[in-house]
């Protein structure tokens, strides 16, 4: 692969403004030390150094494109409470547009708690609602939605999708529809409740749990031919144009138009798997938008993704690290 061509493609990042539809969410981390184990119960007692508020969700996958070069544009829906506040906040030190969030006293904000020691994660408590938005709050979010895309020159639509009930089948069905008529990529993280909702998009990105619990097959890991036919049928139900399949220490595969192709995974340091898949979606998407080769679009979504994953805790992509691996790797 040629340097000069990654390179041209990082720098043309910066011309795309991206549209994220999804579940944005609020990390929040405890971070100390565990050398003993609790009295009470045999447990790890963490003695605290640090709390810290992140963005996660759909969030994380606005920093990511930000970290990236490109402008992104988020439409959600938070609660009005305190973690929505804390969002709101969060959104403005980061420099993100907090236009296309809408508050509603009908749902709580979602929020993650996180508990680390000696760098490695205890617990996770989660303090949500799944239950799908109202047919108000869906009319008011298409609309949002809409005004965005007349509004802002959109290089490509994420759909994060993570099953807390912002996305509906019908504003899929709405988006891709508006997506088609203007020309723009649409490109998806699916969750099993709406797996197959997504119909005619430019890119589905599965892990390979999401494609066995969205299809009901049993496929194994490193059976490649049973992966490949799942693929075929995936493709067949959703019409989608490309599929990107991320298969964890295996790396990930590309599919288009019948061809397959496994690039396989970076050998690694793994501290945490959080919010690797948003990494690998942002990349993707902005690489769909500029009608990138796949299988480069593939291996740098695959070098992106092990990259964050040598950090604990959800964080975003470093642009200059990608690139210079990118350059010196692929």
């Amino acid at each position: 692969m040629q340097k000069q061509e990654i390179t041209n493609l990082f720098s043309n990042f910066n011309s795309l403004n991206v549209l994220i539809i999804g579940d944005v969410m609020l990390d929040s981390y405890i971070w100390g030390n565990a050398d003993r184990i609790s009295p009470e119960a045999p447990v790890p007692v963490v003695l605290v150094e640090k709390r810290q508020e992140r963005l996660g969700g759909a969030a994380n996958v606005a920093l990511n494109v930000k970290s990236l070069g490109a402008n992104p544009i988020v439409c959600s829906i938070i609660g009005s409470d305190s973690k929505g506040e804390s969002l709101l906040k969060l959104f403005k030190e980061n420099n993100l547009s907090t236009k296309g969030l809408i508050k509603t006293d009908k749902r709580i904000t979602t929020t993650k708690f996180r508990v680390i020691a000696n760098n490695h994660q205890l617990i996770r408590v989660d303090e949500e609602t799944d239950k799908e938005i109202s047919s108000n709050e869906e009319n008011i979010l298409f609309e949002k939605i809409s005004s965005t895309i007349k509004e802002n020159k959109i290089g490509v639509i994420i759909f994060q999708d993570y099953d807390k009930g912002v996305i509906t089948k019908k504003l899929i069905e709405e988006v891709v529809e508006l997506a088609v008529k203007s020309n723009i990529p649409t490109v998806v993280d699916p969750k099993k409740r709406n797996f197959n909702n997504y119909k005619n998009v430019t890119l589905f990105k599965p892990n390979l749990k999401e494609l066995k619990e969205g299809l009901k097959l049993d496929i194994s890991q490193n059976n490649t031919d049973n992966i490949y036919k799942a693929i075929d049928i995936l493709e067949n139900n959703l019409k989608n144009e490309i599929t990107l399949l991320t298969l964890s220490d295996k790396g990930v595969l590309i599919s288009n138009k019948g061809k397959k192709q496994i690039i396989p995974a970076h050998l690694r340091d793994i501290s945490d798997v959080s919010g690797a898949g948003d990494t690998v979606v942002c990349v993707a998407a902005l690489c769909i938008a500029l009608k990138t080769d796949l299988t480069l679009l593939a291996s740098l979504a695959n070098l992106a993704g092990g990259i964050v994953c040598e950090h604990a805790g959800i964080v975003a992509i470093d642009k200059k690290q990608l690139l210079e691996e990118a350059v010196n790797t692929l």
